[in-house]
């Protein structure tokens, strides 16, 4: 791993260069101005910032495996007497975004499954934390905390971020205490990466690691732009890659939760891909963006709306849509009931399009619409009250019609296809777009607690 350092501002290469060249007495301190001019820092606002993030400790019971529990395994294999229940802890951090209420945001996989909550301020009070509610979709968690003498962090508008603006990731990183690091946001709208069902992330080379999950993400002025969730470590540890949830995503989030105590995520009732240069040359469109509707569900938001499949989505609400999951992201976002405006092309044609977000509803696709080995099933997406969300990303079989060529392929009910012809799949408009009739197919399968390798021909 190569770390790198990184100026905060030119102007402070150009100071701290200038303070080296002068000689100081050793012992001394850097002089608190250069020619003239004060040393740039950061202090002043950290100041502002820090007592607003918090550290989070969660405590929760798990049983033993029951083989424990057996006396003549423990005497065969020499197992000492335990006791029937194991506590685990973790830690991770989090921001309080209203202080009158007592509000902390955090993620959802740091207090994930806690029987306790405890959080740490920065003057050292350890106060005892509910939960408001959480979202697993999004990695978005709210909790409590006793109000009084708190400071909030106010939160940015992250849609006027920009890649180059310097930033500052404020957490508890292994548990260690509050620890301040610096970058730049690396890239913005970052998709597709599978951490998360709803991903729209700020990329950053500021140094996240465990621990600051749930962290602030600040700008100069001291305003929070992210919540820090994730990183990739090939290696375990930071490698400048590290991501955070933007904070319009966090502040519409947190109002759902406050109000219902989860999200009520709403849905158009569309399958969608991205815009490939294939499909933009196909349907002769003059786009290099989008999101193409692939299927659309009858009696849903969309077929309301007179959407249509082929249609291609350029902007939702004024805002441009890059790709499927740009799209997903836009209307997962907004309450069942709330309008949205869709600029669309059609036939090559531009047209709006308005329509109010309904209820979820899962996406299903008749297997003889995808290939005719698949005749006789049916297949749905994982639903976000579905047991296996959250665990596993592809798409269900939700029936098999006994002797139909699905069933002779050896497709069961209830089995999980996770990937065609080697590539990960998430829904099915994936399945729709990669089973189309071929020469062969191969399907990757979760079959209860098995994975299986299924070739149709």
């Amino acid at each position: 791993m190569i770390a790198t350092r990184r100026p905060l501002l030119s102007a402070a290469m150009l100071a701290l260069g200038l303070a080296i060249a002068v000689p100081l007495p050793a012992g001394s301190a850097l002089p608190a101005t250069v020619d003239g001019q004060p040393l740039p820092t950061l202090a002043p606002m950290l100041e502002r910032a820090t007592p607003a993030v918090v550290n989070i400790g969660t405590e929760s019971r798990a049983a033993n495996n029951p083989l424990l529990d057996d006396p003549f395994f423990r005497r065969f294999f020499n197992i000492p007497d335990q006791p029937r229940e194991r506590r685990s802890q973790s830690v991770g951090s989090g921001v309080v975004v209203d202080a009158r209420r007592g509000y902390v945001i955090t993620n959802h996989h740091v207090i994930k499954g806690a029987d306790k909550i405890a959080v740490t301020l920065r003057d050292g009070r350890k106060l005892d934390a509910k939960v408001i509610g959480s979202d697993f979709e999004s990695d978005v968690a709210v909790i409590q905390i006793p109000s009084g003498n708190l400071t909030a962090l106010p939160l940015a508008d992250s849609d006027v971020l920009r890649v180059g603006d310097f930033v500052v990731a404020i957490g508890n990183p292994f548990g260690l205490g509050q620890t301040v690091t610096s970058g730049i946001v690396s890239a913005l709208g970052r998709t597709g990466l599978g951490i998360q069902g709803y991903e729209d992330f700020i990329q950053t080379d500021a140094s996240i690691n465990p621990g600051n999950s749930g962290g602030a993400l600040v700008n100069l002025r001291g305003e929070l732009v992210g919540i820090n969730t994730a990183i990739i470590a090939p290696g375990g540890g930071n490698v400048g890659i590290g991501f955070a949830i933007p904070a319009n995503m966090v502040s519409r989030l947190m109002n759902q939760i406050v109000a219902h105590g989860s999200v009520r995520r709403g849905q158009l009732g569309v399958s969608v891909q991205d815009l490939t240069p294939d499909l933009a040359r196909a349907f002769n469109i003059p786009a290099d963006q989008g999101a193409v509707i692939a299927q659309v569900s009858p009696r849903s938001a969309a077929a309301r709306a007179g959407l249509r499949e082929g249609d291609v989505v350029l902007n939702v609400n004024g805002r441009p849509v890059r790709d499927g999951g740009a799209l997903r992201n836009a209307i997962g976002l907004l309450e069942v009931g709330e309008g949205v405006r869709l600029d669309i092309l059609r036939d090559g044609k531009p047209q709006t399009i308005d329509a109010k977000v309904g209820e979820f509803v899962v996406a299903k696709i008749e297997g003889e619409a995808i290939n005719p080995r698949l005749a006789g099933s049916t297949f749905e997406d994982i639903g976000p009250n579905s047991p296996l969300a959250g665990r596993v990303k592809g798409v269900v079989v939700a029936s098999v019609e006994s002797g139909s060529p699905a069933a002779r392929t050896g497709l069961r009910k209830n089995d999980v296809i996770v990937g065609v012809n080697r590539q990960a799949i998430a829904n099915t408009a994936e399945l729709k777009q990669l089973a189309a009739d071929g020469d062969g197919l191969l399907l990757n399968l979760v079959r209860g607690r098995e994975e299986l390798l299924l070739v149709l021909r």
